[in-house]
């Protein structure tokens, strides 16, 4: 029996795996402040989320995963991010993987997990690269930024344009060891600070055909690695999935500065000459205010995201297409619930005071955190929204989806 085979008589359940996240919080929030001036994620703690067989969530059980759907790993990307948004940020697109790989070829597929390893990855999608034919495969060139996590990582995959002289360019994602990448140390960042979102340069690179997805063969469900997994899974659109992953860690940012506000507000008393000294803040009626708001907004992220990300797993089980205004729905769902994250940090961060501007304030670093994930272009309010209501009106929608 191989070992794959071995793997999938004792597959931990989402609520084990989900717990073997919960379970490494403690450590990860006790490094978060050091985690940020390493500007990347410790070695052991890499290591420990292999040991909890993370990486395995969603991947295909032919190659030894447990074949859990996206809901779950949201769940695992929450918890972790609540614990240090630049660990959940790099985490949560490991986690994801097993889905998202999945798109590729199974020749790739195989190259990736075959050898059982738990591999990383990291992922600059926007198209900021070229790339030309050539026999057997293509040539890669140019330079892509926020490529998190790619110190840790053994593959990347970077988007490019594909130029011909007989056609308009195409848009295509480039699967690439890490080993064949230069990495430019630029990092140095006030938000999601430990992702170590470097920059990577490609030149004159041969990357085989098999490595190489389409734009079109990602938005529904028509990928070239789907047909080779039974689990129907597997077709969720890349963009239905990545852009949820990456929300998920402003909400869990929001959560965990949620909880340590309520930590941190509890015993504090004032010291000011305006309001007294000595009054407790609990007692205040604004402080009481902002923590309603922040857990209203919290629980009203939760609630969207996984409710989205369940009815497109379900509707995929069914047999069922996802249509374009599934998918823009989504789009406009995922930056919604950012939006709500960061109104929620907002309505903290503004009551912590002084002690609000230590870099070792879990409120504000959450603060900072989660207005990072929200300038990520795949969740900016302003382009989804405005592409929703494009879609609506019966208008073109400009944007990705």
């Amino acid at each position: 029996m191989n070992t794959a085979a071995i793997r999938r008589l004792a597959v931990p359940s989402p609520d084990e795996l989900i717990a073997r996240a919960r379970a490494l919080v403690p450590e990860i929030r006790s490094l978060a402040e050091e985690t940020e001036r390493n500007r990347n994620l410790f070695p052991h703690i890499v290591e420990k989320i292999r040991e909890a067989e993370l990486l395995r969530t969603c991947r295909p059980a032919m190659f030894g995963g447990f074949e859990h759907d996206g809901e779950v790993a949201l769940k695992i990307a929450m918890t972790i991010s609540a614990g240090c948004a630049s660990t959940g940020w790099t985490v949560n697109g490991a986690v994801s993987n097993g889905l998202s790989l999945a798109h590729w070829s199974i020749e790739a597929q195989r190259e990736i997990w075959g050898d059982g390893t738990d591999p990383f990855t990291f992922a600059c999608f926007a198209p900021t690269g070229t790339a030309v034919p050539d026999t057997g495969g293509y040539r890669l060139n140019g330079r892509w930024s926020f490529a998190s996590g790619c110190d840790i990582s053994a593959w990347g995959k970077l988007g490019a344009m594909i130029r011909r002289d007989d056609g308009p360019p195409e848009g295509a994602f480039f699967l690439l060891p890490v080993a064949d990448c230069q990495i430019i140390d630029n990092w140095f960042v006030c938000g999601l600070a430990g992702t170590g979102s470097k920059d990577i340069v490609v030149e004159d690179l041969f990357v085989p055909a098999h490595r190489v997805l389409k734009f079109s063969d990602t938005r529904a469900g028509t990928s070239p690695g789907a047909r080779h997994h039974d689990n129907p899974i597997y077709r969720i659109p890349l963009l239905m999935l990545g852009a949820s992953m990456l929300a998920s860690t402003a909400i869990g940012a929001a959560r965990g500065a949620l909880d340590a506000y309520l930590d941190m507000t509890s015993g504090r008393t004032t010291r000011g000459a305006l309001a007294g000294g000595g009054l407790r803040m609990k007692e205040f009626a604004t402080v009481q205010l902002r923590l309603a708001e922040a857990a209203a907004s919290v629980e009203a992220a939760e609630l969207i995201l996984l409710t989205d990300m369940r009815n497109a797993m379900g509707r995929l089980r069914a047999g069922d297409e996802l249509t374009v205004a599934d998918r823009i729905r989504a789009r406009r769902n995922q930056a919604y619930v950012t939006k709500l994250a960061v109104q929620a940090v907002e309505a903290l961060n503004a009551s912590t005071g002084g002690y609000g501007l230590h870099l070792d304030n879990p409120v504000q670093r959450a603060w900072r955190d989660a207005n990072a994930v929200a300038r990520h272009v795949s969740l900016n309010w302003d382009a989804v929204g405005t592409m929703y209501g494009q879609h609506a009106f019966g208008l073109e929608p400009k944007g990705q989806y």
